[in-house]
């Protein structure tokens, strides 16, 4: 695990964000600095050390400490949590952001992936909630977001793992948010639709026509909601009026699925 060489401990507490190198992580990242949070930025590539000095150059008077991480392990989530203990970090605000996505029929992606996605969708995110959520209970304050998505409502060919883990992160954040409420912690699940960033390699024509159309949400938009639900209270939200259209009309019969194999 790379960090920083010296790492300051300022009083305010800390948020904690993976997949902060880029995309919503890094826009999550921001948001929290404006707040006043310190935070703890965690990826697994190597950029997100310089990301965490741009942060730093945004908001001077922030403790940002980087931390390189594959998050992908059955033991990474217990491992994280350890390292943030050992650095005497208090974190009160955890963003489970990190994740990955394929558009490809399951059997045709790779073992590695497919286990992959399991790990990082599910049991790490489950895990870094149950390690940090105890922390933040005892103190009776503390604030969660867990990613899920919009196709967390349906199953679709090409997406099967990214759909059904994503259908985990929405019951598991639902069940949470019930749980840990009286005990001064709220848990909030972010169920976007489309996201203009790289990671669903979408056209860049069909991309600036989504985000006019409003079938789009910039990262910076989907950031700023997730972070005013989540503070608001909120066991969920669905980002965008699209996104709620979506939501109302998820489901596909197997019928007419069949079909649109064919084309998609």
């Amino acid at each position: 695990m790379n960090t920083s060489q010296t790492i300051s401990k300022p009083m305010k507490p800390y948020a904690l964000v993976t997949g902060a190198s880029s995309g919503i992580g890094y826009e999550y990242a921001k948001v929290l600095a404006e707040r006043g949070y310190n935070l703890i930025v965690v990826s697994n590539e190597d950029s997100m050390t310089d990301r965490a000095r741009q942060i730093s150059m945004l908001y001077p008077d922030i403790d940002v400490v980087p931390c390189v991480k594959d998050l992908g392990t059955q033991s990474a989530a217990r491992e994280l949590y350890e390292w943030v203990h050992e650095q005497g970090l208090e974190v009160e605000v955890l963003i489970n952001n990190a994740g990955v996505y394929h558009f490809k029929d399951f059997l045709d992606d790779t073992e590695a992936f497919n286990t992959l996605i399991l790990n990082l969708h599910m049991h790490t995110l489950a895990m870094l909630c149950y390690y940090f959520a105890k922390d933040m209970v005892s103190r009776h304050k503390g604030y969660i977001i867990n990613m899920s998505s919009i196709t967390s409502d349906y199953g679709i060919q090409r997406l099967a793992t990214y759909s059904s883990t994503k259908g985990f992160v929405r019951l598991f954040s639902r069940s949470l948010h019930v749980e840990l409420k009286a005990q001064g912690v709220n848990v909030t699940c972010v169920r976007p639709g489309a996201v203009a960033t790289p990671l669903y390699n979408l056209n860049p024509t069909l991309q600036k026509i989504g985000l006019t159309l409003g079938f789009i949400i910039t990262p910076q938009r989907l950031a700023k909601k997730g972070v005013r639900a989540m503070f608001a209270g909120k066991s969920s939200i669905s980002p965008g009026i699209f996104t709620k259209i979506l939501g109302m009309v998820a489901y596909i019969p197997i019928c007419v699925l069949k079909p649109l194999r064919r084309w998609v």
